[in-house]
């Protein structure tokens, strides 16, 4: 798929970009909108519910256009049908990729090994919902027959991100009778903390994992285990009624006594960080309901057929990924803001973090040879307004350059007073104020005195996109998300990595286990690692009184 494709900095795109850069790095915001006024008005696009406006970027129409032929250069169009027939295009995993499938309707076709997937997936998605009934509505009770009443979600990385994430999105729509916690860290405070004031009489726990074998999550499944039957008098039958496993390794969840009737399915064609459409994203369900819940696939779903059929210039996920390669590859730019003015969303840029960063951190191509161009960003941010009195200092006036992507909707889940007209007036301000900055004869029309007028300077021509829905709905947020997924897709099809794997995140975790015995012998144990490792092993056993 990949051999009749030049490498990157090769193609006929790159290089007329490359020309193309030199004249467009001396160009100004200010300068962009006095010759095209109507340029805020002309460079947006729609779709799924979602608005962009991209006229605040350092790009005119003819930037545009080269960025769109090095995409077609690149073969995205090749790219984007190979992930929707189902090809293997995880390379190094020989896996297909089709969270699409995921959110599709019942009467679509997706096809892994010539087999139709879609049936399974609204089995499994049937099964969810049958079961997210019973305990919402009461039916499924505890082992003493308790309501549950509390729900904690085991997992970690996408089993726990998106679930958290879409949690804390979507609380506005969630069962507020009932509490729902997330356990990630291996960190005992984790688990601590979140089980604290619960009754194990009216909890719920969900196992996720694949494996049912990830480190992490077994040792807080050990320990939540433990919990219950600590709590409950010891009774193993116990377990069976307030734990379920999303999983795929029935063996192990019968070992760990859960009854195998309440595990859910998935697919190895499901990566971890594209996996809340699967039965990962139970809890999800368990909070905002089976109807929300499907509400949420079909926004996905709405973007997943834009992106699939949408022309380059007018799709949004191509869109922001083509302008994440300008500024990535061409300004230098490291980092990309994420500023959500929707407290809701105040868990979105970590979702983001995995998303983006497990994505497209690779160094070498799907050949296998090194790349000699910068790859993925650094993506991180916070809600707005916080961090306009926490970073924005640097964004503004720094010496790094940051694009940013602002969110925003036009109506408050919750109305209050002036509230949400004060905070949609500093989205429009921020951009504003990035874009165009003051100006010295500006800052000294104001009356600022000489000495202090460079303080006051803001040079401006800070990039950024603005995204405004009508409303955040389990829709919008389906569809958010897939606009980011599509995004880190576009990116890697055009960078030539492999944006399904993870092999990064292995080598620490291999490492870890067999650091593991070495900390809980009784005796000193022989160590062979560097000579840092070693002596920081000697002194936590020492420290733990070893």
């Amino acid at each position: 798929m990949t051999a009749t494709i030049l490498p990157l900095t090769q193609r006929k795109g790159w290089k007329a970009l490359v020309t193309h850069h030199r004249t467009a790095r001396k160009w100004h915001l200010r300068t962009l909108f006095a010759k095209r006024p109507k340029r805020g008005e002309r460079m947006t696009a729609e779709a799924a519910g979602l608005f962009l406006d991209y006229s605040k970027n350092r790009v005119t129409g003819r930037t545009v256009k080269l960025l769109v032929e090095l995409a077609e250069e690149s073969g995205l169009r090749d790219r984007i049908d190979a992930m929707f027939r189902g090809d293997k295009i995880n390379l190094t995993e020989d896996r297909a990729v089709l969270h699409v499938a995921l959110r599709a309707p019942k009467d679509a076709t997706f096809l892994v090994d010539g087999k139709n997937v879609v049936p399974e997936v609204h089995a499994v998605l049937d099964k969810m919902a049958e079961f997210a009934g019973r305990v919402r509505s009461g039916v499924w009770t505890g082992h003493t027959g308790k309501r549950i009443r509390n729900v904690v979600n085991i997992g970690i990385g996408g089993s726990d991100l998106g679930p958290v994430m879409a949690y804390e999105a979507l609380r506005h729509y969630s069962e507020r009778g009932m509490t729902f916690r997330f356990v990630s860290n291996v960190d005992g405070i984790d688990f601590v903390e979140a089980t604290r004031d619960l009754d194990p009489a009216e909890t719920l726990f969900i196992v996720s994992s694949k494996t049912f074998t990830t480190l992490e999550t077994m040792t807080n499944a050990e320990s939540a285990r433990d919990w219950l039957l600590s709590g409950l008098g010891g009774d193993k039958q116990a377990v069976a009624k307030h734990f379920v496993a999303v999983s795929t390794n029935a063996e192990k969840v019968s070992e760990f006594g859960i009854d195998t009737a309440n595990m859910f399915a998935f697919w190895d064609w499901v990566g971890g960080r594209y996996s809340m459409c699967s039965a990962i994203g139970l809890s999800t369900m368990l909070a905002i309901g089976p109807d929300n819940f499907r509400a949420l696939l079909n926004g996905f779903h709405q973007m997943d057929e834009h992106f699939r059929t949408a022309p380059f210039e007018q799709n949004l996920p191509v869109l922001m990924a083509l302008l994440g390669i300008w500024y990535n590859d061409f300004f230098g730019a490291q980092t990309t803001a994420v500023l959500p003015y929707e407290q809701y969303l105040k868990r979105f840029p970590a979702y983001l973090q995995q998303m983006t960063m497990e994505s497209s951190g690779k160094s070498v191509t799907l050949d296998g040879m090194a790349v000699d161009y910068d790859t993925g960003a650094v993506y991180w941010g916070e809600p707005g307004t916080n961090g306009q009195h926490s970073f924005y200092q640097l964004i503004h006036q720094g010496t790094r350059l940051i694009p940013c992507d602002f969110i925003a909707f036009g109506q408050a889940l919750a109305p209050l007073g002036r509230h949400h007209d004060i905070l949609m007036a500093n989205v429009f301000a921020q951009s504003e104020a990035l874009a165009f900055g003051l100006t010295p004869e500006q800052v000294k029309a104001e009356g600022v005195p000489d000495w202090l007028v460079p303080h006051r300077v803001f040079e401006g021509n800070r990039p950024s996109n603005t995204i405004l829905a009508e409303r955040l709905t389990p829709a919008v947020l389906g569809a958010l998300v897939a606009l980011y997924e599509h995004s880190v897709f576009t990116q890697g099809a055009i960078w030539n990595v492999g944006s399904f794997d993870q092999w990064g995140v292995q080598l620490g975790k291999v490492l870890a286990q067999r650091i593991v015995p070495e900390l809980e012998s009784k005796e000193a144990p022989a160590l062979t690692h560097d000579s840092s490792t070693n002596s920081l092993i000697r002194r936590y056993r020492k420290m733990k009184g070893a």
